[in-house]
């Protein structure tokens, strides 16, 4: 394992860091650790260090909660110096949540006199099948009487028996809210109770109801090995993983989780940049139900929870097919200490059909199968799953998917009672409808870091005397001047051309990679709604910045009880040159869920993605080189008869 400046934060690291500041800042008891990163070193410093191998400076960037003052701190510690760099206090600010506060609100909670009270007052009796689950505010639902406090908001869900699904058991209209500094029941909100309807919300099999069982048809899966006798394609050393002709390296961070560093690709005898930096910098989860079990269920699960915290561990078989290698993370609870995640990230390598084929009448097939590298991760985020796949293809383009899946929360409602906002998906149940915007943050870098983004637009040219059939069509690119934000748009197949104006092919055209729109949806919130203010971000498809180290999260650091998106708005206001300069481009996408009783009691992965291709980047096709299957019956000019129509050799 060779040691690179962009290595994430070791187990030893994460202990030093927070050593510090109980050293030089008294940081201990009373306080937590919301987040510690590294702090990235700087393009110019990694320049450096892969020409003359000098080390940057290793620090880490650290933010702390004072507990019993309410107040936020900003550290910066240097690592090699073992010293306090910076010290900031940050004032009407809170901080991400951390798992161990969403944990210790569970045990306050469920051992409160007045909440046992006010279970039992439901019927519930038993506390071992009650979980409890706090979600966090935007500042426009605080009441003025909690206003400066570190608030969370509890939804109940009692499970059918011991294992069962907690989810299909809401506890409707009964909320509380609790201080989490002090972690003191502030108030319990008793609106309204339902009689609880017989539901089918289990998904493990044992609990699974018999008469569902028997009446499957589906019969037993067949064996479906991915074998490599000669072992993966790619290599994995230290985080820098190399596969055909690309190369990159794999980081980690409490809040994106994994990143992506260094992409490039060897062409020929140049090794071309292509990404510096490619991550998620936000995840807004907006629920579109006024009820009063709902208004309030908006989630950053990126700026207020994040993705490292919510990193799981990858099993082979399970998550991952094929011939895997791993990636461990390392990520600090509430006090600054580390932990592992083991398996954190998957590496693989995939069949993906055909790459290309041409049948000639006179020499016959000519056929090659694709391949493709696949880097995920998975995350757990309370009731759902996010399941995230950078793939690398063999012919320049790279793939960005995600998946959801888990389990959609539930209301249960009266005997005919309306549900106009949600999908009844059960017995008087209904899933309310509710959407999931990604925020994809990529520092480009083709060919070199001086970029400019180009519209590009397919145009219908009217019929005249030189297009006398209304065949002719047009594509018109239009460079961005100015930082700014763009919409996607169906009637003219608007996509966006990331161009190095300074580098040209064999053919004389500037190079390109081009964003191919996928998953872009609208946000639906008239203007002036609070979850718009806070998240501005939403509201476009494509925002384009001047690459700046210190915008990292388009709807501000600190979204946790925001009332207004201190991101992207609010850079784009200096009105900064985007052309020919090292830019930043922000693609926003995700899932408009409109609920569907097929996706209950758990989901069927959704799946949305977009795609990054080369546009004029290369010569002519890059997969030119590949070699055909190793196989008789796939050679070039191979007898490809008799073979009958299932695709089976005739003995």
């Amino acid at each position: 394992m060779t040691f690179h400046p962009l290595d994430p934060l070791t187990s030893p690291e994460f202990s030093h860091a927070s050593s510090i500041l109980a050293r030089d800042k008294g940081v201990a008891a009373g306080w937590r650790f919301a987040s510690i990163e590294m702090l990235e070193p700087s393009k110019a410093a990694i320049a450096a260090f892969s020409l003359s191998g000098e080390v940057p400076d290793r620090a880490a960037r650290i933010v702390v909660l004072n507990r019993a003052e309410n107040a936020t701190y900003i550290a910066v510690v240097s690592l090699t110096t073992d010293s306090l760099v910076s010290w900031t206090h940050v004032p009407d600010v809170q901080a991400n949540f951390t798992v161990d506060e969403w944990e210790e609100c569970d045990a306050v909670l469920r051992a409160h006199p007045d909440v046992i009270a006010a279970l039992a007052q439901r019927g519930v009796t038993d506390l071992d099948l009650v979980f409890i689950d706090t979600w966090t505010y935007g500042a426009a639902l605080i009441p003025e009487k909690y206003a400066g406090r570190r608030l969370g908001w509890s939804d109940i869900w009692v499970r059918a028996q011991a294992g069962a699904n907690p989810y299909a058991g809401p506890v409707n209209g009964l909320h509380f809210v609790i201080d989490v500094n002090s972690m003191e029941l502030l108030e319990i909100e008793d609106s309204f109770s339902v009689e609880r309807p017989e539901v089918m919300g289990e998904y493990v099999p044992h609990l699974i109801p018999e008469r569902i069982k028997n009446a499957s048809r589906r019969p037993p899966r067949k064996p479906l090995d991915v074998v490599q006798s000669d072992g993966p394609g790619f290599e994995v050393d230290g985080h820098l993983v190399t596969w055909q002709n690309w190369s990159m390296r794999i980081g980690f961070n409490y809040r994106e989780g994994m990143t992506l560093h260094a992409v490039s690709y060897q062409d020929g005898d140049r090794v071309r940049p292509i990404a510096n930096r490619l991550s998620f910098a936000e995840m807004v989860v907006p629920y579109r139900d006024p009820s009063v079990d709902h208004f309030r269920r908006t989630a950053f699960d990126i700026g207020e929870w994040g993705l490292g915290f919510m990193t799981t561990s990858l099993e082979l078989g399970c998550d991952c097919l094929g011939e895997i290698r791993y990636i461990d993370a390392t990520m600090h609870d509430s006090q600054g200490q580390p932990y592992e995640i083991p398996n954190a990230f998957c590496i693989h390598e995939e069949d993906n059909a055909l790459l290309w084929k041409h049948v000639d009448h006179d020499t016959g097939a000519e056929v090659r199968r694709s391949r493709r590298l696949v880097v995920s991760f998975h995350v757990t985020v309370a009731n759902y799953e996010y399941l995230v796949y950078w793939r690398f293809y063999e012919d320049g383009n790279i793939e960005c998917e995600v998946r959801a899946t888990g389990i959609m929360v539930v209301t249960h409602i009266a005997e005919g009672q309306a549900h106009p906002n949600g999908t009844l998906v059960d017995n008087r149940t209904y899933a309310p409808f509710h959407q999931h915007f990604i925020v994809a943050r990529m520092d480009l870098d083709i060919d070199g870091p001086e970029n400019t983004v180009y519209r590009s637009e397919t145009q219908i040219q009217p019929i005249s005397e030189s297009n006398p059939h209304g065949l002719g069509l047009t594509v018109v690119n239009t460079p961005m001047e100015v930082e700014g934000h763009d919409d996607f748009d169906w009637n003219t197949q608007r996509a966006w051309k990331i161009t190095n104006e300074n580098s040209t092919n064999s053919l004389g055209t500037p190079v390109s990679y081009k964003l191919v729109p996928g998953g872009a949806i609208p946000s639906f919130f008239p203007a002036g709604a609070p979850v718009l203010e806070r998240a501005q971000v939403i509201g476009h498809t494509v925002w384009v910045t001047p690459n700046d180290a210190e915008e990292r999260w388009p709807s501000g650091e600190f979204v946790n009880q925001s009332s207004v998106d201190h991101g992207l708005p609010e850079w784009q206001k200096a009105g900064r040159n985007v052309r020919n300069t090292d830019v930043v481009v922000w693609y926003v996408f995700g899932i408009h869920h409109i609920t569907r009783p097929e996706e209950w009691p758990i989901m069927a992965a959704d799946v949305v993605s977009f795609w990054m291709k080369p546009a004029s980047f290369f010569d002519r096709n890059p997969a030119l080189d590949v070699a055909p299957s190793d196989s008789a019956h796939c050679a070039p000019g191979g007898d490809h008869a008799g073979h009958d129509h299932a695709g089976h050799e005739h003995h």
